[in-house]
């Protein structure tokens, strides 16, 4: 192959992988600012209190910031709700418009602010690191199009993700809205992801790693699709939280599991189905496939993030939901997504070549 288009695609590689450890960075933060509550930090967007830096103390802001603040947020969910209409929900549009906790406004607090703010930093750095993904991938275009087209795409994605956390804001933390903004990290993740692994692919040639790769596929297929339904009951049951935090002013920790409804119930007794199904594609793995290739290595790596996942699950339903475990919880959940999705992309390789085997 060409250096100069070995050099592209090495550099491509190389800012799409930084960008997505960045995403799950994110991801992180996100999860802090849910679990400490720091959501409303920053009451309006995408400046923090009207300015660039925000303010380290209430005695900077003017004594009616709560109904300044309100008024815009008022104002901008008037013309989202209008949107709303216009594009047919509006079941969604009313649910909004007769919300009234949206309207709640909460008072200054420093170190909620700042932990808000220090999270959408991190997500301009990323909108720069996407933006950088698109010019390194145009070097490629005659290589492979795809890679630049879902980078191009990837880009609007990101902007999207950006005003769906304006109305995040806006709306006060709007539960189903959160859950938009969560799968939305996911799916951008899972683009960048793609076009990493497809550049891996222009220098590097796929070789034999497995006999049985359709079975594999669709048994992790299964997985991966049993992962999403279990990411978005996990923001049910992040909503039930918030709900039981709010009611008892963000005490009592003890008391908040109790007081969960069914959606926990669910979303615990549903992870001994997805252990169940990913055991038995460790199985299948370890009976079909080779041990020193990617694919028995990534496998391996998969079943130990569900471990560590079902375990964060544990000390958060046992031991008072601890703070601390909240993020780490929700980032061992996201690692699944892509890494099942680089598991499949690999036994997507894998299919073809026994095509072309069988052909030839």
């Amino acid at each position: 192959m060409n250096p100069q288009i070995l050099k592209s695609i090495y550099s491509f590689r190389s800012i799409s992988l930084i960008t997505v450890i960045a995403v799950y960075f994110l991801i992180l933060v996100g999860g802090v600012v849910r679990s400490t509550g720091s959501g409303m930090g920053c009451p309006d967007w995408p400046k923090c209190f009207g300015s660039l830096v925000p303010p380290t103390s209430v005695n900077q802001l003017p004594n009616d910031y709560q109904d300044i603040y309100l008024a815009k947020r008022v104002k901008k969910n008037e013309k989202f709700v209008a949107q709303l209409d216009r594009l047919g929900f509006q079941k969604k549009a009313e649910e909004i418009r007769n919300d009234k906790s949206i309207l709640i406004e909460e008072e200054f607090n420093p170190v909620k602010t700042w932990i808000e703010y220090l999270n959408r930093l991190l997500g301009a750095v990323i909108g720069i690191l996407v933006l950088i993904t698109v010019y390194r991938s145009l070097s490629l275009w005659k290589v492979d199009k795809k890679i630049t087209i879902i980078s191009v795409f990837n880009l609007f994605l990101v902007l999207f993700q950006a005003w769906i956390g304006s109305i995040v804001v806006s709306t006060n933390l709007l539960p189903w809205m959160i859950t938009l903004h969560m799968v939305l990290a996911l799916v951008i993740v899972c683009l960048l992801l793609y076009t990493y692994y497809s550049s891996y692919r222009l220098a590097t040639k796929t070789g034999y790693a497995t006999e049985k790769p359709n079975r594999l596929y669709y048994i992790l297929l299964v997985g991966f699709i049993l992962m999403i339904v279990q990411i978005v009951l996990g923001t049910q049951v992040r909503e039930e939280i918030d709900k039981v935090a709010f009611e008892l002013g963000y005490l009592l920790r003890s008391e908040w599991v109790e007081r969960l409804g069914l959606p926990f119930y669910i979303h615990r007794s549903y992870s001994l189905l997805l252990l169940g199904v990913h055991i038995l594609f460790i199985y299948k793995v370890y009976k079909y496939s080779l041990r020193n290739t990617m694919l028995y290595k990534w496998s391996l790596i998969l079943l130990g993030i569900i471990g560590l996942e079902i375990f964060t699950g544990i000390g958060m339903a046992y031991f008072a939901i601890p703070a601390f475990l909240q993020p780490i919880h929700l980032l061992f959940g996201s690692l699944i997504i892509g890494v099942q999705f680089v598991l499949l992309l690999q036994l997507n390789d894998q299919k073809k070549l026994q095509l072309e085997n069988i052909g030839s």
